[in-house]
């Protein structure tokens, strides 16, 4: 990647799965304008180059979050309720958040909010463009007023059979131009497992994210990341991975739009998030989607976060861990 043109590098916000099409399209354009990569010394188990660097933009230390159910008539009550009970146990689960706090000033907290299901059938397809309108639809009917946090997360979760793509036209099509500038998007049969961004309506930055319903299909096809041997779980990873990379990187949407680099928080040089990493590395998959156990009993499934006190995807653990060091940035010589 080094000698690729900076212009043409940009974070990642997406979760993909690995060796798929989706992977490939985003690591080729991964990284962040203004800083140097480093290489990889091939054969090292822990991974220090792809540690995570604080950039100087926003993070969300005290997260609050809501589920809304796309399509009402397509979801299955059990799923709903597994799915938010889940979701809610993971993100405040003190052994996961434990990892996660290196990446704040503090043990970082989480709020659900009730979750909701959206009117209407499912989708066949959803777009990044569709989601961005309906989160704003939603904004102007004032249907998002009893959300006032500006840490609020806003998740739309898909239900089975639709697939999901990163085309940023509203019903994008799969022969569409994809938001990371590539000349195919893509989409959940070939990897895509969801992503997360934000949008400006009025004077307030919306976040959201968006993820597929993961399954193997019938017909033997692959919709999204399906690793667990329930689809609701898949979900629930998803949107644990999702979920972090929004707290600790709110804001790579505006730099993937060409803003500064100072404005991500916490990416490797290579432009990866949190949750990017483990996946990529891990193979087989079940080396970082894991059910782990909660502390009030139980289980839960996630995807491990890539953790800098061990270079790599750590599971959950019974302390704290301590700030992540300051990083320097190295930036070419000509800027």
């Amino acid at each position: 990647m080094a000698d690729r043109p900076l212009a043409l590098r940009r974070p990642m916000n997406v979760h993909v799965a690995r060796g798929s099409r989706a992977e490939r399209k985003y690591r080729a354009i991964a990284g962040i304008n203004d800083l140097v990569p480093e290489a990889l010394a091939p054969g090292l188990p822990p991974t220090p180059a792809h540690d995570l660097l604080f950039h100087g933009g926003k993070t969300l230390p005290d997260l609050e979050y809501t589920n809304l159910y796309v399509g009402a008539d397509a979801w299955n009550s059990a799923d709903v309720a597994n799915i938010d009970a889940a979701l809610s146990d993971a993100m405040s689960e003190p052994t996961l958040n434990n990892v996660m706090a290196q990446y704040f000033p503090a043990i970082p907290t989480t709020t659900f909010r009730p979750s909701r299901r959206l009117p209407g059938a499912g989708p066949p397809r959803f777009s990044q463009g569709d989601v961005e309108a309906l989160l704003s639809d939603l904004a102007g009917k004032s249907q998002l007023n009893a959300y006032p946090s500006p840490s609020t997360v806003f998740n739309f979760l898909l239900p089975k059979g639709a697939i999901l793509s990163d085309n940023p036209t509203i019903g994008g099509s799969a022969r569409g131009q994809s938001a990371a500038g590539a000349d195919n998007e893509a989409d959940s049969l070939n990897g895509l497992g969801g992503f997360h961004g934000s949008i400006v309506v009025g004077a307030r930055t919306l976040y959201y994210a968006v993820g597929v319903y993961s399954e193997r299909r019938a017909d033997g096809t692959v919709n999204g990341i399906p690793v667990f041997d329930a689809a609701w779980k898949n979900v629930v990873a998803t949107f644990y991975h999702e979920l972090n990379e929004a707290r600790t990187d709110p804001d790579v949407q505006r730099v993937i739009a060409g803003g500064p680099s100072n404005l991500l928080g916490w990416t490797s040089r290579s432009g990866e998030e949190c949750g990017d990493f483990p996946v990529f590395e891990a193979d087989p998959l079940s080396l970082v989607f894991q059910e782990v156990p909660l502390t009030k009993g139980g289980t839960v499934p996630v995807q491990f976060q890539y953790s800098n006190f061990v270079h790599g995807p750590e599971g959950p653990v019974a302390t704290p861990r301590p700030p992540a060091a300051a990083a320097k940035h190295r930036r070419p010589k000509h800027q």
